[in-house]
């Protein structure tokens, strides 16, 4: 037979399927294993129980009672006093200017340093600079801006001795609305970078480079691509900052102290002071402060996961 009618024939054997290999089974993690993952989270678990939980639950009770421990409603209806009402207005206020402060130069920060043709070293110093700067606040924030933009701070002498300019003659002070809220940009703006960093690297090269092959301008591109994929990772993280500045207190009372009448510092003085001392009306106002906080991350949680579904 010739070597063509040996190819063209069918051997019946390789007909018959092939036997599959069985698959080793892989178990999964044993009870040990899970036990041990477990022990892993517990302390998570038990900071947020003892120092959120607990805490939240104790001031909802709280905000119900009178000092004797009786329910009432008083103390809510405390809270429409003008005092307290102008406490939490100077408070909104503040919070709104720093937040969309930081979110406007964090952003242009984040997006020169990941966007822009900037040396490469210029990218892991910003970051590095952001993480540290954005868990700078308290105390040692306030002391360092009296120091810096007090009456004899170093930059208002300076300006004064070298360019003849008196920073306290144009109404400036620290201790103000506007000396709170510029204290406040120095750890919003860094965290504005660190959240909006990763939203900038998630914008793909292919939409740019799809953008100018259809002829489009960058200004087209920000405008129908880069902004409708941002806008929601940039809001969110503005009401994370407002957050972040509405519920500060220890940078506020140590910069201001009792010269300016936000939420924070009417609430310490109400828990802690001698002459305002009236624990259930604190209890309220903090109540309050935790309903807009937590409005606010609820907020920013689900602009982040309507980002994080556009840019799949």
């Amino acid at each position: 037979m010739s070597a063509s009618s040996d190819a063209g024939s069918v051997q019946p054997e390789l007909l018959v399927p092939p036997v599959p290999t069985p698959t080793p089974r892989v178990n999964g993690p044993g009870r040990a294993s899970q036990f041990l993952a477990w022990i892993g989270v517990v302390p998570f678990f038990t900071f947020a129980l003892l120092f959120l939980i607990l805490p939240t639950g104790f001031l909802m009770v709280g905000a119900f009672q009178d000092p004797q421990g009786h329910f009432t409603l008083g103390n809510f209806r405390d809270l429409l006093q003008p005092t307290v009402l102008d406490a939490y207005w100077i408070s909104f206020k503040v919070s709104a200017a720093s937040a969309f402060g930081g979110a406007l130069i964090g952003s242009l920060l984040a997006w020169a340093a990941v966007q822009g043709k900037l040396p490469g070293w210029i990218r892991p110093t910003l970051m590095t600079f952001s993480g540290v700067a954005s868990n700078f606040a308290g105390v040692p924030l306030a002391f360092a801006f009296i120091c810096t933009l007090g009456r004899v701070g170093l930059v208002t002498v300076l300006l004064k001795k070298y360019l003849g300019f008196n920073l306290y003659s144009t109404g400036f002070s620290v201790l103000s609305f506007s000396g709170l809220t510029l204290t406040y940009l120095y750890f919003q703006i860094p965290l504005m970078v660190l959240i909006v960093t990763p939203a900038l690297d998630g914008l793909k090269r292919e939409w740019r480079e799809a953008c100018d092959c259809l002829g489009g301008t960058a200004f087209q591109y920000w405008r129908h691509v880069a902004l409708p994929v941002l806008w929601p990772s940039v809001l969110g993280a503005t009401l994370l900052l407002f957050a972040n500045s509405f519920g500060a207190v220890a940078t506020a009372y140590a910069l201001t102290g009792s010269s300016l009448n936000i939420v924070t510092i009417l609430l310490y003085a109400q828990i802690r002071g001698d002459v305002m001392h009236n624990q259930n009306l604190g209890y309220a106002l903090a109540l309050g402060m935790v309903l807009v906080t937590g409005l606010s991350n609820g907020g920013y949680i689900w602009l982040r996961s309507r980002a994080e579904r556009g840019r799949r």
